[in-house]
Protein backbone atom coordinates (compact mmCIF):
# COMPACT_ATOMS: atom_id res chain seq x y z
CA UNK A 1 0.00 0.00 0.00
CA UNK A 2 1.31 3.77 -0.54
CA UNK A 3 1.69 5.80 2.32
CA UNK A 4 -0.54 8.70 2.98
CA UNK A 5 0.23 11.89 2.53
CA UNK A 6 -1.89 14.55 4.82
CA UNK A 7 -1.57 17.27 1.75
CA UNK A 8 -2.88 14.66 -0.47
CA UNK A 9 -5.55 13.35 1.83
CA UNK A 10 -6.72 16.78 2.38
CA UNK A 11 -6.58 17.90 -1.09
CA UNK A 12 -4.74 21.33 -0.13
CA UNK A 13 -3.36 21.81 -4.01
CA UNK A 14 -6.95 22.19 -4.67
CA UNK A 15 -8.63 23.62 -1.55
CA UNK A 16 -5.89 26.40 -0.89
CA UNK A 17 -6.21 27.26 -4.63
CA UNK A 18 -9.72 27.83 -4.79
CA UNK A 19 -10.01 31.57 -3.20
CA UNK A 20 -9.84 33.62 -6.67
CA UNK A 21 -10.91 37.35 -5.79
CA UNK A 22 -13.00 38.88 -8.47
CA UNK A 23 -10.84 41.91 -7.20
CA UNK A 24 -7.52 40.75 -8.28
CA UNK A 25 -8.78 39.87 -11.52
CA UNK A 26 -9.98 43.16 -12.39
CA UNK A 27 -7.16 44.81 -10.57
CA UNK A 28 -8.84 46.69 -7.72
CA UNK A 29 -7.74 46.84 -4.01
CA UNK A 30 -10.01 44.81 -1.90
CA UNK A 31 -8.50 43.11 1.33
CA UNK A 32 -11.39 41.44 2.77
CA UNK A 33 -12.53 39.36 0.28
CA UNK A 34 -10.45 36.81 0.71
CA UNK A 35 -11.87 36.65 4.34
CA UNK A 36 -15.48 36.76 2.37
CA UNK A 37 -14.70 34.12 0.20
CA UNK A 38 -12.96 31.88 3.15
CA UNK A 39 -16.27 32.19 5.19
CA UNK A 40 -18.68 31.19 2.66
CA UNK A 41 -16.67 28.45 1.64
CA UNK A 42 -16.08 27.35 5.31
CA UNK A 43 -20.27 27.31 5.08
CA UNK A 44 -20.81 24.81 2.19
CA UNK A 45 -18.34 22.51 3.75
CA UNK A 46 -20.04 22.54 6.86
CA UNK A 47 -23.13 22.41 4.49
CA UNK A 48 -22.19 19.23 3.25
CA UNK A 49 -21.08 17.74 7.09
CA UNK A 50 -24.90 18.72 7.54
CA UNK A 51 -26.67 16.74 5.11
CA UNK A 52 -24.05 13.47 5.50
CA UNK A 53 -25.61 13.44 9.36
CA UNK A 54 -28.88 14.55 8.26
CA UNK A 55 -29.46 11.72 5.97
CA UNK A 56 -27.54 9.31 8.09
CA UNK A 57 -30.47 9.94 10.87
CA UNK A 58 -33.20 9.74 8.15
CA UNK A 59 -32.13 6.08 7.23
CA UNK A 60 -32.12 5.24 11.01
CA UNK A 61 -35.58 6.71 11.43
CA UNK A 62 -36.51 5.48 8.04
CA UNK A 63 -36.82 1.62 9.14
CA UNK A 64 -40.04 0.22 10.27
CA UNK A 65 -38.99 -0.19 13.50
CA UNK A 66 -36.77 1.57 15.82
CA UNK A 67 -35.86 0.26 19.22
CA UNK A 68 -35.71 3.01 21.62
CA UNK A 69 -33.54 0.93 23.49
CA UNK A 70 -31.18 0.63 21.30
CA UNK A 71 -27.49 1.76 20.26
CA UNK A 72 -29.66 3.32 16.81
CA UNK A 73 -31.91 5.89 18.96
CA UNK A 74 -28.23 6.49 20.91
CA UNK A 75 -26.91 7.06 17.07
CA UNK A 76 -29.64 9.39 16.37
CA UNK A 77 -29.26 11.70 19.92
CA UNK A 78 -25.66 11.63 19.48
CA UNK A 79 -25.56 12.64 15.63
CA UNK A 80 -28.45 15.15 16.01
CA UNK A 81 -26.08 16.51 18.64
CA UNK A 82 -23.27 17.19 15.98
CA UNK A 83 -25.25 18.61 13.87
CA UNK A 84 -26.31 21.67 16.75
CA UNK A 85 -22.64 21.77 17.49
CA UNK A 86 -21.86 22.70 13.91
CA UNK A 87 -25.03 24.83 13.90
CA UNK A 88 -23.17 26.94 16.77
CA UNK A 89 -20.07 27.02 14.54
CA UNK A 90 -21.97 28.57 11.80
CA UNK A 91 -23.35 31.39 14.09
CA UNK A 92 -20.14 31.96 15.28
CA UNK A 93 -18.68 32.32 12.29
CA UNK A 94 -20.79 35.61 11.79
CA UNK A 95 -18.49 36.94 14.52
CA UNK A 96 -15.49 36.63 12.41
CA UNK A 97 -17.65 37.96 9.35
CA UNK A 98 -18.29 41.23 11.17
CA UNK A 99 -14.62 42.58 11.21
CA UNK A 100 -15.43 43.61 7.78
CA UNK A 101 -16.80 46.97 7.66
CA UNK A 102 -19.28 48.15 5.44
CA UNK A 103 -16.62 50.48 3.82
CA UNK A 104 -14.29 47.40 3.32
CA UNK A 105 -17.40 45.48 1.59
CA UNK A 106 -18.52 48.31 -0.60
CA UNK A 107 -14.52 47.53 -2.12
CA UNK A 108 -15.52 44.53 -4.13
CA UNK A 109 -19.39 44.27 -3.12
CA UNK A 110 -20.65 45.42 -7.32
CA UNK A 111 -18.05 42.60 -8.42
CA UNK A 112 -19.60 39.74 -6.99
CA UNK A 113 -23.15 40.01 -8.45
CA UNK A 114 -25.38 38.74 -9.58
CA UNK A 115 -23.86 36.01 -6.84
CA UNK A 116 -25.61 35.54 -3.54
CA UNK A 117 -26.07 33.35 -0.16
CA UNK A 118 -29.40 33.03 -1.79
CA UNK A 119 -28.19 30.69 -4.33
CA UNK A 120 -26.95 28.43 -1.82
CA UNK A 121 -28.64 25.04 -3.03
CA UNK A 122 -27.48 22.98 -0.15
CA UNK A 123 -28.58 25.15 2.77
CA UNK A 124 -32.55 24.76 1.24
CA UNK A 125 -31.54 21.17 0.43
CA UNK A 126 -30.62 21.01 4.02
CA UNK A 127 -33.90 22.89 5.18
CA UNK A 128 -36.39 20.56 2.85
CA UNK A 129 -35.02 17.59 4.35
CA UNK A 130 -34.90 18.47 7.72
CA UNK A 131 -38.67 19.22 7.40
CA UNK A 132 -39.37 22.84 5.83
CA UNK A 133 -42.17 22.23 3.34
CA UNK A 134 -42.31 24.54 0.01
CA UNK A 135 -45.83 25.84 0.90
CA UNK A 136 -44.01 26.99 4.43
CA UNK A 137 -41.51 28.60 2.72
CA UNK A 138 -41.21 32.53 2.62
CA UNK A 139 -40.05 34.22 -1.07
CA UNK A 140 -42.06 30.77 -2.81
CA UNK A 141 -41.99 32.72 -6.09
CA UNK A 142 -38.03 33.26 -6.46
CA UNK A 143 -36.42 31.29 -3.86
CA UNK A 144 -34.69 28.87 -6.58
CA UNK A 145 -35.14 31.53 -9.22
CA UNK A 146 -31.60 32.28 -9.63
CA UNK A 147 -30.36 28.34 -9.50
CA UNK A 148 -29.27 26.62 -12.14
CA UNK A 149 -31.04 23.91 -13.62
CA UNK A 150 -29.28 21.12 -12.09
CA UNK A 151 -29.57 22.46 -8.61
CA UNK A 152 -33.39 23.58 -9.27
CA UNK A 153 -33.70 19.45 -10.19
CA UNK A 154 -31.77 17.89 -7.11
CA UNK A 155 -34.17 20.55 -4.47
CA UNK A 156 -37.25 19.35 -6.61
CA UNK A 157 -36.35 15.85 -6.05
CA UNK A 158 -35.16 16.17 -2.30
CA UNK A 159 -38.63 17.92 -1.49
CA UNK A 160 -41.02 14.66 -3.15
CA UNK A 161 -38.84 12.78 -0.42
CA UNK A 162 -39.74 11.82 2.89
CA UNK A 163 -38.43 14.67 5.25
CA UNK A 164 -36.70 13.98 9.10
CA UNK A 165 -40.21 15.23 10.71
CA UNK A 166 -42.22 13.01 8.87
CA UNK A 167 -40.26 10.30 9.70
CA UNK A 168 -40.56 11.72 13.20
CA UNK A 169 -44.34 11.71 13.14
CA UNK A 170 -44.22 8.16 11.95
CA UNK A 171 -41.86 7.01 14.82
CA UNK A 172 -44.02 8.51 17.27
CA UNK A 173 -46.82 7.35 15.54
CA UNK A 174 -45.68 3.81 16.29
CA UNK A 175 -45.34 4.38 20.08
CA UNK A 176 -47.62 2.43 22.67
CA UNK A 177 -48.30 5.14 24.41
CA UNK A 178 -52.31 6.13 23.25
CA UNK A 179 -54.52 4.96 25.69
CA UNK A 180 -57.50 6.58 25.38
CA UNK A 181 -58.31 6.28 29.13
CA UNK A 182 -55.12 7.82 29.87
CA UNK A 183 -55.97 10.89 27.63
CA UNK A 184 -59.47 11.20 28.96
CA UNK A 185 -57.93 11.41 32.44
CA UNK A 186 -55.25 13.85 31.50
CA UNK A 187 -57.44 15.96 29.72
CA UNK A 188 -59.59 16.59 33.17
CA UNK A 189 -56.59 17.51 34.85
CA UNK A 190 -54.94 19.57 32.47
CA UNK A 191 -58.46 21.57 31.75
CA UNK A 192 -58.29 21.99 35.66
CA UNK A 193 -54.80 23.47 35.89
CA UNK A 194 -55.67 26.68 33.60
CA UNK A 195 -56.00 29.80 34.67
CA UNK A 196 -58.41 32.85 33.91
CA UNK A 197 -57.04 33.68 29.88
CA UNK A 198 -55.93 30.10 29.63
CA UNK A 199 -59.51 28.23 29.26
CA UNK A 200 -59.94 28.40 25.93
CA UNK A 201 -56.60 26.38 25.82
CA UNK A 202 -59.00 23.14 26.04
CA UNK A 203 -60.42 23.72 22.37
CA UNK A 204 -57.19 23.57 21.52
CA UNK A 205 -56.22 20.44 23.31
CA UNK A 206 -58.88 19.07 21.76
CA UNK A 207 -58.05 20.45 18.07
CA UNK A 208 -54.17 18.88 18.59
CA UNK A 209 -55.01 15.42 20.08
CA UNK A 210 -58.05 14.49 19.62
CA UNK A 211 -60.48 15.87 17.03
CA UNK A 212 -58.46 17.49 14.21
CA UNK A 213 -60.75 19.86 12.38
CA UNK A 214 -60.85 19.63 8.34
CA UNK A 215 -57.56 21.48 7.09
CA UNK A 216 -55.56 21.53 10.19
CA UNK A 217 -52.09 22.08 9.04
CA UNK A 218 -50.16 20.45 11.82
CA UNK A 219 -47.08 18.73 11.07
CA UNK A 220 -47.76 16.21 13.90
CA UNK A 221 -50.89 13.99 13.58
CA UNK A 222 -52.93 13.53 16.99
CA UNK A 223 -51.83 10.17 17.76
CA UNK A 224 -47.93 11.32 16.75
CA UNK A 225 -48.95 14.85 19.22
CA UNK A 226 -50.43 12.35 22.28
CA UNK A 227 -46.75 10.24 22.03
CA UNK A 228 -44.44 13.36 22.06
CA UNK A 229 -46.29 14.86 24.92
CA UNK A 230 -46.00 11.50 26.97
CA UNK A 231 -42.69 11.63 26.40
CA UNK A 232 -41.93 15.06 27.67
CA UNK A 233 -44.31 14.10 30.78
CA UNK A 234 -42.80 10.99 31.81
CA UNK A 235 -39.17 11.50 30.40
CA UNK A 236 -37.65 10.49 34.07
CA UNK A 237 -38.20 6.85 32.75
CA UNK A 238 -34.77 4.73 31.09
CA UNK A 239 -37.06 4.04 27.90
CA UNK A 240 -37.82 7.69 27.49
CA UNK A 241 -34.95 9.60 28.09
CA UNK A 242 -33.14 8.74 24.41
CA UNK A 243 -36.73 9.60 23.27
CA UNK A 244 -37.21 13.04 24.84
CA UNK A 245 -33.29 14.61 24.14
CA UNK A 246 -34.12 13.17 20.51
CA UNK A 247 -37.22 15.60 20.34
CA UNK A 248 -35.06 18.39 22.38
CA UNK A 249 -32.78 18.30 19.42
CA UNK A 250 -34.98 19.07 17.39
CA UNK A 251 -35.85 22.12 18.91
CA UNK A 252 -32.48 22.82 19.54
CA UNK A 253 -32.07 22.74 15.61
CA UNK A 254 -34.89 24.91 14.93
CA UNK A 255 -33.39 27.29 17.78
CA UNK A 256 -29.81 27.75 16.39
CA UNK A 257 -31.07 27.78 12.69
CA UNK A 258 -32.48 30.67 13.82
CA UNK A 259 -29.93 32.13 15.75
CA UNK A 260 -28.14 31.95 12.41
CA UNK A 261 -30.90 33.87 10.66
CA UNK A 262 -31.35 36.54 13.40
CA UNK A 263 -27.32 37.13 12.98
CA UNK A 264 -27.46 36.93 9.49
CA UNK A 265 -29.80 39.79 9.34
CA UNK A 266 -28.61 41.90 11.99
CA UNK A 267 -24.84 41.60 10.11
CA UNK A 268 -26.35 42.35 6.37
CA UNK A 269 -28.43 45.48 7.64
CA UNK A 270 -25.49 46.56 9.93
CA UNK A 271 -23.27 46.48 6.33
CA UNK A 272 -25.37 47.53 4.09
CA UNK A 273 -28.51 48.73 5.44
CA UNK A 274 -32.08 48.82 3.32
CA UNK A 275 -30.39 47.88 -0.08
CA UNK A 276 -30.60 45.20 -2.08
CA UNK A 277 -28.78 42.05 -1.69
CA UNK A 278 -26.27 41.16 -4.46
CA UNK A 279 -28.69 38.44 -5.85
CA UNK A 280 -31.71 40.96 -6.22
CA UNK A 281 -33.46 39.98 -2.98
CA UNK A 282 -35.04 42.62 -0.75
CA UNK A 283 -32.00 42.58 1.59
CA UNK A 284 -32.85 42.50 5.20
CA UNK A 285 -36.68 42.06 4.98
CA UNK A 286 -36.50 39.01 2.76
CA UNK A 287 -34.26 37.69 6.09
CA UNK A 288 -37.11 38.80 8.65
CA UNK A 289 -39.67 37.20 6.71
CA UNK A 290 -37.32 33.71 6.45
CA UNK A 291 -36.81 34.24 10.08
CA UNK A 292 -40.26 34.54 11.01
CA UNK A 293 -41.61 31.91 8.83
CA UNK A 294 -39.20 29.17 9.28
CA UNK A 295 -39.66 27.16 12.13
CA UNK A 296 -39.55 23.47 11.34
CA UNK A 297 -40.52 22.03 14.28
CA UNK A 298 -42.84 24.38 15.99
CA UNK A 299 -45.34 22.06 16.42
CA UNK A 300 -43.10 20.10 19.04
CA UNK A 301 -42.18 22.76 20.37
CA UNK A 302 -45.77 23.97 21.24
CA UNK A 303 -46.61 20.89 23.30
CA UNK A 304 -45.15 22.40 26.01
CA UNK A 305 -48.47 24.26 26.35
CA UNK A 306 -50.03 21.40 27.39
CA UNK A 307 -47.88 20.26 30.49
CA UNK A 308 -49.15 20.03 33.82
CA UNK A 309 -47.18 19.72 37.18
CA UNK A 310 -45.02 16.68 37.89
CA UNK A 311 -47.04 16.20 41.00
CA UNK A 312 -50.33 16.02 39.09
CA UNK A 313 -49.08 13.39 36.69
CA UNK A 314 -51.02 10.23 36.33
CA UNK A 315 -49.51 7.41 37.57
CA UNK A 316 -48.76 5.00 35.31
CA UNK A 317 -50.04 1.04 35.97
CA UNK A 318 -47.12 -1.13 37.23
CA UNK A 319 -47.46 -3.20 33.95
CA UNK A 320 -46.41 0.16 32.05
CA UNK A 321 -43.68 1.48 34.83
CA UNK A 322 -41.92 -2.00 34.03
CA UNK A 323 -41.89 -1.51 30.06
CA UNK A 324 -40.78 1.78 30.79
CA UNK A 325 -37.63 0.51 32.36
CA UNK A 326 -38.55 0.72 36.86
CA UNK A 327 -39.47 -2.86 38.09
CA UNK A 328 -42.38 -2.83 40.95
CA UNK A 329 -41.46 -2.94 44.16
CA UNK A 330 -43.14 -5.72 45.77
Amino acid sequence: MSEVHYSDYLALDKILDAQKPESDKKGVEAHDEMLFIIIHQAYELWFKQLLFETDSVAKIMSKPTVNDNSNELQTVVHRTDRIISILKVLVHQIDIMETMTPMDFLDFRDLLRPASGFQSWQFKILEAKLGLKFQHRHGQEYYISQLRKEQVDLIKRVESQATLLELVNAWLERMPFNDDGFWKSYREIYQSSLVEGEKNNITWFDKVFLKPEPGETSTLSPKAGRAALFIMLYRGYPLLQAPYRFLQNLLEIDEQLSTWRFRHMNMVHRIIGMRTGTGGSTGKEYLKGALDKHYIYKDIAMLTSFLIERRKLPALPKEMQQKLGFNSIG
